[in-house]
Formats: C-alpha cells, structure tokens, sequence
C-alpha cells in the first residue's frame, strides 16, 4: 500500500495515487492524505483510489470547487463512482453547489475541525467561535499555513493584532503521538494563546468513507 508524501510536497502539489483500476476514487485534500491512507489500510479498502489536491488551496479556498471540478472532469471516465474528501473549508457553499453540479458526493460540515471532531459534538461548544484550531498536518505544517503566511516571521509585531481577539489554540489530535502534542504547544505559545489538547481520532471522517466502502 502507497504512503503519503511529505508534507512539503502535499502542501505545494498534492498527490496522486492507483492505478485507475479501483472503483471510487477518493478527491481529497493534501492535508487529509496521511488519515486517509491509514483507514483505506486499517479497513482494506484496496477498491479506493486516493488523488489529492494541494493543501495550500486552504490559502485561498475561492480556487477550491474549480480545482475539484478539474479533478473530477479528468477522472470521471476511469471510476465508477468519485467521492470529494472536502467540507466546505471556506467556500461559502460554492464546493457544495459544484459537487451537486457534477453529480458526485462530498463530506458533510463546515470543515475539517467539524468532522475531525464529529460534526455534531463540535456544534455542541459555546466557546468555538473564539478557538484557533490545528490538526496534526497543521501543527506540521504551521510555519507554511500560519506564520510565514501572515507575514510573523517577518513582522512579528503584528501577533496581536492578529490573534488578540482569539481565547486558546485547540490541537485536534488524530494521532497519540507526544512530539505532536509538544510542538503544538510550541505553537500555542509563539501565538500567546492558552493551550487545549483534544484527541479526536479520524472522526466523521472514517464514517463518510465508510459509507463510501
């Protein structure tokens, strides 16, 4: 079974994997490779193909349904069935509407820190609209998402300004692993925001692909 590439390379290019012989293909995020390639293999999904798009499109999400629609117009002809393995993430519904346009399914929620969570219990929180959330790819992959793209490395000054109004950083976990949890905090703290540590584990993730098997 193929392995994801580096973050690196799924943050700048994506990914694609199979052969075009299995029956769904899976359109995903770069974020999402490293949980998705973990489930297909803990639950032998060997029939699902994984082709991902690059992870910095979250940069600017408005460019996200066009690069979805190209996806699914190059592949189309190869699967019997194609699954988009996007929320929302910042499009305001316009993914939604394309996906319902091409007649293909996508994940439910308004993005990944809902379904990572489970879409319900994150709802569930009062206190959310003030959270900064990361995931294991972006506690990784923080410098290239987060500092570097609002200028901290340069103007550090302007932390505040940006994140003062923000209550905590919360590390959706999906993996046990206490390198990650450490950098997280590291991540917290350059922020200045109060640290939550919350296991998530995949989610309604494993449920929407599950449905897909």
């Amino acid at each position: 079974m193929s392995t994801a590439p580096s973050d690196d390379t799924l943050t700048e290019a994506g990914f694609a994997e199979g052969t075009g012989t299995g029956r769904i293909l899976l359109i995903a995020c770069g974020a999402l490779a490293r949980e998705i390639l973990d489930l297909r293999r803990a639950n032998g999904w060997d029939h699902m193909d994984l082709t991902c798009l690059p992870a910095k499109l979250h940069l600017h999400p408005e460019q996200i349904p066009e690069a979805v629609e190209a996806a699914v117009t190059e592949n189309r002809d190869a699967y019997e069935r194609i699954f988009v393995v996007y929320a929302d993430c910042g499009t305001g519904g316009l993914l939604q509407k394309k996906c319902a346009d091409l007649g293909v399914e996508m994940v439910e929620g308004p993005h990944c820190y809902a379904f990572f969570e489970g879409v319900a219990a994150f709802a569930a929180h009062d206190d959310e609209i003030g959270a900064f959330y990361l995931t294991d790819f972006l506690v990784r992959q923080f410098d290239a998402f987060v500092w570097k793209p609002m200028g901290l490395d340069r103007h550090p000054e302007l932390r505040d300004m940006l994140f003062g109004n923000y209550t905590k950083l919360v590390y959706q976990a999906q993996t046990e692993d206490p390198a990650l949890v450490e950098k997280a905090r590291d991540c917290a703290a350059r922020l200045g925001l109060p640290f939550e540590y919350r296991y998530t584990g995949y989610g309604d993730l494993e449920t929407a692909l599950a449905r897909q098997a």
